[in-house]
């Protein structure tokens, strides 16, 4: 019997958000939901429409001499900058006539320069356009303007709190464990500074990014406009107005921009994505060996059943947020470099995804910035660690052989092999190695820096090499 079928519906629950990112993760990321959301795309939309007809008006593209003179601009980018809930709800309703989302907005826009008794410049709105002249500049605007105000400011936040912990850590040896297996002993800022030097790199590219946007009309060939005003430099006209904007002209389309840039940025963007991931599996695992310990948050539950328990959710949650945000800016970055012939609609509908792609991201960056504040190095189980793997200078014993058989100071045919059969697989002690090194055929010098070495002092140049990460 289905004793859950005994319950009522639950249609008294209302409407609720679907996404996580729209309900439990809110807080997290609404400030991207401000560009990325279908409210923050007509904000843009309108942006575009706006400024193209003060562009014509003012720079009499059509021998309208129906100039915007600097009050009347000022009061249509306050229709921009007014953009509220009830504009939404307007715009709503004539989409719900129009079916139109880009044609609602021509009307909205129409609207208003009625109530400002501009009737002359009805014909100038969107005059020229096709839908994905507008879309293309607004999606342009939106992803710069999330990227560059919210996307990145939290990423490099997020590199700054790994930098420091890098510094913190520059001193503190630990045992590697490459494949697993006890290996040459490094730092725990070394290897924090390995991931900020990964993630900077993204960041870079991240910041070069190049935003494209195209005004060429239907098929991307101008065709209407010089029908309709031979006389002008469309070309010319449509390339200023993009870079206005604060664009890059992409001057060889079809009908849509072909979206190769938000390819670009997405790539980069889940490079960054799979290297946090990385580093959130590797802290995982630290925590786990007992290297961090993790600082209880006050009144925070980590077990339903286990008291005792501090679990790394922040890391884990940001391991599952990356992987959602790869798969679909993935996707988009396959399915938007395509588009059948002059047009097909199939970008209209993943572009619509782009907030969530980059709203996981973000999630994941808040978590793993929130993790790497809630934990702390463990110095104890490190020196312990390395204290119970003297095997691991093998590696510098064999090679000091090598270099005393290379100045001619030894005459031991094989370091190598006799290395491996005093280690592979087996834990020696410190007396053991001391023994051993005592009964070589090396010079003196070599046997007293060999003897005096520890795993706790053997991490060559790591405590150095963090510098990199601060004066890059």
């Amino acid at each position: 019997m289905d004793k859950a079928g005994q319950y009522r519906g639950v249609s008294n629950l209302g409407f609720q958000p679907l996404s996580p990112l729209d309900g439990r993760y809110f807080a997290a990321v609404q400030e991207i939901g401000q560009h990325l959301s279908e409210a923050g795309l007509n904000r843009a939309r309108l942006v575009v429409e706006i400024e193209w007809l003060i562009h014509l008006a003012n720079n009499d593209v059509l021998d309208t001499n129906t100039e915007i003179d600097s009050v009347l601009q000022g009061k249509l980018r306050d229709i921009v900058n007014d953009f509220a809930a009830e504009d939404i709800t307007e715009l709503a309703s004539i989409e719900a006539k129009t079916k139109h989302d880009v044609k609602a907005i021509e009307y909205f826009l129409r609207d208003r320069l009625t109530k400002l008794e501009r009737t002359d410049l009805l014909e100038l709105v969107h005059f020229g356009c096709t839908s994905e002249d507008i879309n293309n500049l607004s999606y342009a605007l939106t992803i710069r303007d999330a990227v560059t105000k919210v996307w990145l400011p939290k990423a490099e936040s997020l590199v700054t709190k790994l930098t420091e912990l890098a510094n913190k850590f520059s001193e503190n040896s630990m045992l590697s464990r490459t494949h697993g297996q006890p290996a040459t002993p490094t730092t725990m800022g070394k290897e924090l500074a390995v991931f900020v030097y990964r993630l900077t790199r993204q960041i870079e590219k991240v910041k070069a990014a190049e935003y494209l946007g195209k005004f060429s009309g239907a098929t991307g060939t101008w065709s209407a406009q010089v029908v309709a005003s031979p006389d002008t430099d469309w070309f010319n006209e449509s390339k200023t107005f993009v870079e206005g904007l604060g664009l890059s002209f992409n001057p060889l389309t079809t009908q849509i921009e072909s979206h190769d840039w938000q390819a670009e940025l997405y790539s980069v963007i889940a490079h960054f994505n799979r290297i946090l991931h990385n580093l959130c599996t590797d802290i995982w695992t630290y925590i786990s060996l007992g290297y961090f310990k993790q600082i209880p948050v006050v009144g925070a539950t980590g077990s339903s059943t286990m008291p005792h328990k501090v679990n790394p959710i922040k890391f884990e949650n940001a391991e599952a947020n990356l992987e959602i945000s790869n798969a679909i800016l993935e996707v988009l970055t396959q399915t938007l470099v395509t588009s059948r012939l002059q047009r097909d609609l199939t970008d209209s509908s993943s572009q619509r995804n782009i907030g969530v792609g980059l709203g996981h991201s973000l999630l994941a960056i808040d978590n793993a910035t929130l993790g790497l504040d809630e934990i702390e190095i463990n110095q104890v189980v490190l020196e312990s660690d390395l204290l119970e793997n003297w095997e691991v200078l093998a590696e510098a014993i064999q090679t000091v052989i090598r270099a005393e058989i290379a100045r001619g100071t030894s005459q031991i045919s094989d370091p190598y092999q006799l290395l491996k059969e005093l280690t592979r697989g087996k834990r020696i002690s410190s007396e053991d190695l001391a023994g051993f090194v005592a009964g070589l055929d090396i010079s003196d010098e070599a046997k007293s820096a060999l003897i005096s070495l520890k795993p706790t002092t053997y991490t060559g140049l790591a405590s150095k090499l963090v510098s990199i990460i601060t004066s890059a």
